[in-house]
């Protein structure tokens, strides 16, 4: 499973998902990392940048473009979660400490139903 985090320098979660000035994008394969790759986004200077739509599309085209299936985070604002789960992704919210760990949990989490 393809999985996307927010990251900081260090490797932990960073807590801003729309914000992130970094993201992770992590194969994730019998539970463990099998490969991780990490992008500057610049997401936390594009924010205010053409309306949130816009900033959405955004998001969502780099999704799209790493083949994500899912998006592990601390948090994100009830528009992005719809957006998201509208794009058939798993999101797994409450995400903190080692972006690695969080990527791989998100990854074995069961979906609901």
């Amino acid at each position: 499973m393809v999985v996307c985090v927010p990251v900081t320098q260090d490797g932990a979660v960073d807590p801003s998902w729309g914000r992130a000035r970094r993201v992770a994008v992590a194969e994730v394969t019998d539970g463990r990392v099998a490969s991780w790759e990490e992008f500057e986004v610049g997401w936390d200077a594009l924010h205010d940048s053409g309306g949130e739509g816009g900033h959405h599309a955004r998001l969502a085209r780099f999704l799209l473009d790493h083949h994500v299936q899912a998006v592990s985070a601390s948090h994100m604002g009830a528009p992005m979660e719809h957006m998201l789960g509208k794009m058939g992704l798993r999101v797994v919210l409450g995400a903190t400490g080692d972006a690695r760990q969080a990527a791989v949990a998100a990854a074995s989490e069961r979906t609901p139903g």
